[in-house]
């Protein structure tokens, strides 16, 4: 049945009949779904019994133990839920953490959490984005732990010290390539009470920031690069020929990674006014203001109304058919974007029944995992930022969401396919979600959240700020005239209206008697609109590189299978049977795109530049003189086969030192991660004028292998061995790309 239905999927009919379907009833002691059934009951002493019948297989059973917090509604499946992710919570706080990368796969004591079932151990992000939603409030004292065993000094002498956050293996050897490390600082914010731990995040803030800024920021766009956070498996989100080349993952910018860096850089400013450090306190705000125009600037796509998930690289920024729910709610939570736009683009963000998919549109020929799936986390999320906009029906959808699939699978589980929203769907070489734990932290921290914030809105500073649906009020209400939460040191009770004239409950007058915070909600009604269900979900393949042919009056472009060209971040217009370009003296580099009957456009092709570009080899230092005034574009051809293509911490970074003539010396970044042969490094810019002898000497730079906490990495190398930032190196590559900046 479920490949049934799987095809139905990849033919389109499925999502019609999705689209179309009616509002799910209230959901008192149990639901059914897609064939499927839960139901909930109680076990005596605030126990709870969980039966799940999938339709296909025996009925089975999830005992779920008495927990310190309880919530008491009309729903036994609301409150039985919450009782399973305190108890999953439970489960991932360990005295040991694992992974066969780490220490040889031996057990490493630590009084952490883990992130899930299937995965032992601690990472950055997963860690930072549950310790946001809810275990910062909730452990704090064991989730400071965990955050600190992510931070780590450095282990090469000849480097500069500091204290940073560890960017985990990733994308082509990690950082600069994955710049996401940051949201360690969205979690550390909520501990900043403790001032040991406080003094270590100021600490590592400073010389994080510092250190992103010298290798991943890019002063022309006013961007940080890297790659989209969370969704870090490349073929998943970007085009199928970065599979094997990541260096146009490291050279783009994706809206989630900015907007981590904005609340990264709103936080050092907060910190260093409370330090009596006026000076840095401005510069921290004037960046951090500066990156929020360029975010809103860059990534807004007004034809959808959204925010795009990530646009392409500095010498072809042009903007991509890809939107992520992640990025999208960060930025509505993060305050960096107008509310107007941040409204829209919540409002816009397409759905399913099941839920909101973690991407979109979906792809064809990817597997399920970020691609054609929900993520618990991810909803949360969205909850949150909805309830921030004030939009009653997307929070909830996203409740729904996430009670549905935590009932019918048991666990908080890492993710499920976003129809269906089934634990795996049979679907041959598609089949997914690839990867799939149970227990993930960040899904149970989404469930908590969820029910402390998003139904009884309980805030950091301890207040109360509840924003219910109206259409809710049968499931979590029935017929009670309040509902409540016991929490450590009170209860929170939430009173009906007398009238239900609006579609959002929120808070009325509210009083403290005793131990419990007793608020009287009211209805109102705010503007907002529907989900949208009904739009298209899968976008056309992307076509091959543009051709390039030179003739006598420039360059004749053509695109077999293309329907757009995009040159030098712009769009040049439709591609037909081809398009002249005049000659110009400075390169041009452009990319094509192919559009659906739907109207949904592809990801590009692979960028392809056309212009003069001079070939600079030899021993180092290397010299080369400038044919004109302008701004010159330069990369190395190199070789870094130390670690594969999806993981590591050996991206080779290198600082390229250029002094032309009298003029200072500029330090240009240039990053090398893990290939597969010989490649074109990350490029970067440089001014120089008509004549001037240019002189370039290559320095190291940094890379996660340079930390101390990468001693224990035992999965390749760059860890246990030592420390290793190399590649080898060809040629430079130099091109003109337009007159000197003043």
């Amino acid at each position: 049945m479920v490949r049934m239905l799987a095809a139905g999927l990849l033919g389109g009919g499925l999502l019609a009949i999705a689209a179309a379907a009616p509002a799910s009833p209230p959901w008192r002691d149990g639901l059914s779904w897609q064939g499927r059934s839960a139901t909930m009951q109680a076990a005596g002493e605030g126990g709870w019994r969980l039966r799940i019948n999938a339709g296909d297989a025996t009925p089975r059973t999830v005992a779920i133990a008495p927990q310190p917090l309880a919530s008491d509604t009309g729903s036994a499946l609301f409150d039985g839920l919450f009782a399973l992710a305190q108890q999953e919570m439970a489960q991932d706080r360990v005295d040991a953490i694992r992974d066969g990368a780490f220490d040889h796969g031996k057990p490493l004591p630590c009084d952490c959490f883990q992130t899930g079932e299937k995965w032992p151990y601690v990472w950055t992000r997963d860690l930072s984005y549950a310790a946001d939603l809810a275990l910062a409030r909730l452990d704090p004292e064991r989730v400071r732990r965990s955050l600190r065993f992510k931070l780590s000094d450095v282990r090469n002498p000849t480097l500069p010290q500091g204290l940073y956050v560890a960017q985990d293996t990733g994308s082509g050897g990690s950082w600069p390539i994955s710049t996401d490390r940051v949201v360690w600082f969205l979690a550390a914010r909520h501990l900043l009470d403790d001032e040991a731990f406080g003094e270590e995040t100021w600490r590592a803030l400073r010389d994080t920031l510092a250190q992103d800024r010298e290798y991943a920021f890019d002063a022309d766009i006013g961007l940080y690069r890297g790659e989209t956070s969370f969704l870090d498996w490349r073929e998943q989100t970007y085009p199928a020929w970065t599979k094997e080349d990541v260096r146009f993952i490291g050279e783009s910018f994706a809206l989630s990674t900015n907007v981590l860096h904005y609340d990264a850089l709103r936080l050092a400013a907060t910190m260093a006014a409370r330090r009596d450090d006026g000076a840095a306190a401005a510069e921290y705000r004037a960046q951090a203001d500066a990156l929020a125009a360029r975010i809103d600037a860059r990534f807004w796509n007004e034809r959808r109304g959204m925010y795009m998930s990530y646009i392409g690289s500095a010498d072809n920024p042009a903007p991509y058919e890809a939107y992520d729910l992640l990025g999208i709610s960060l930025a509505v939570l993060s305050g960096a974007v107008p509310e107007a736009r941040a409204k829209r683009a919540l409002e816009r963000y397409p759905a399913v029944e099941a839920g909101s998919p973690v991407v979109w549109p979906q792809h064809r020929d990817v597997p399920v995992y970020h691609n054609r799936a929900i993520w618990p986390f991810v909803s949360a999320y969205a909850l949150e930022a909805a309830r921030k906009v004030g939009a009653p029906a997307r929070i909830a959808h996203e409740l729904r969401s996430l009670m549905r699939g935590a009932a019918l699978a048991g666990s908080n589980m890492e993710n499920y396919e976003f129809l269906i929203q089934a634990v795996h769907v049979d679907d041959g070489a598609l089949s997914g979600p690839v990867v799939n734990s149970p227990r993930q932290l960040w899904s149970v921290a989404g469930y908590l959240d969820m029910v402390l914030r998003g139904v009884f809105g309980l805030e950091d500073d301890g207040g109360v700020a509840p924003m219910i649906p109206v259409e809710l009020v049968p499931m979590l209400f029935g017929e009670r005239e309040a509902i409540s939460l016991r929490l450590a040191d009170r209860t929170i009770e939430l009173r009906r209206p007398a009238t239900l004239d609006g579609n959002l409950l929120v808070a009325g007058a509210t009083r403290r008697e005793g131990d419990r915070t007793i608020v009287e909600l009211r209805a109102e009604h705010v503007t907002s609109a529907p989900l949208v269900l009904d739009a298209p979900q899968f976008a056309p393949p992307t076509p091959e590189a543009p051709r390039v042919q030179r003739i006598q009056e420039g360059w004749r472009v053509e695109a077999p299978g293309a329907d757009s060209l995009y040159v030098d971040g712009s769009l040049r217009g439709p591609v037909g049977d081809g398009i002249v370009l005049p000659r110009r003296d400075a390169a041009q580099c452009m990319s094509a795109t192919r559009t659906g009957a739907d109207g949904l456009e592809s990801l590009h092709s692979p960028t392809v530049c056309i212009g003069e570009v001079a070939e600079v080899a030899g021993d180092w230092p290397r010299r080369w003189t400038a044919p004109r005034d302008g701004r010159y574009r330069v990369a190395l051809r190199y070789d870094n086969r130390n670690g594969p293509i999806n993981t590591g911490v050996t991206a080779a970074v290198k600082r390229l030192s250029v002094r032309c003539g009298d003029a200072p010396e500029q330090v240009l970044p240039v990053v090398m991660p893990h290939s597969v042969g010989e490649q074109r490094s990350t490029s970067a810019t440089f001014d120089a004028h008509s004549g001037q002898a240019c002189v370039f000497a290559l320095h190291d730079g940094f890379n996660m292998s340079d930390l101390r906490h990468f001693a224990r990495y035992t999965g390749g190398k760059g860890g246990a061995e030592g420390a290793l930032n190399e590649a080898k190196v060809g040629a430079m590559e130099i091109s003109n790309v337009g007159e000197a900046l003043p």
